[in-house]
């Protein structure tokens, strides 16, 4: 059975290029939808809509997840309404980059 904590722990193995925090941790994760059949759809933003890897690390993201056990597919929705802010980082990102 296909576990939302599965696919959090793979997204937790990917970083920002430009900040070294994972992109869950980050807060660009907006959604993670588990369908039955394994297909795994997931909304995302960037800290900045001009991100330099707005290309990139969607892909990465989705590579991430495709490689859970169980997960037939991985679609990445790439959003920016609401914005990112650092509101959305968790404690921990927080405290690792200064912020606290």
């Amino acid at each position: 059975m296909l576990k939302e904590s599965d696919i959090i722990d793979a997204l937790k193995t990917v970083f920002d290029p430009e900040i070294p925090v994972n992109v869950y941790d980050l807060g660009l994760i907006y959604k993670i939808d588990i369908e039955s059949n394994g297909k795994v759809n997931l909304q995302m933003t960037l800290t900045n809509p001009n991100c330099p890897v707005a290309d990139e690390l969607p892909a990465k993201v989705a590579e991430a997840v495709q490689h859970v056990q169980g997960v037939s597919k991985a679609h990445v929705e790439l959003v920016f309404d609401p914005p990112w802010s650092k509101d959305n980082m968790s404690d921990g990102a927080m405290l690792e980059l200064g912020l606290f």
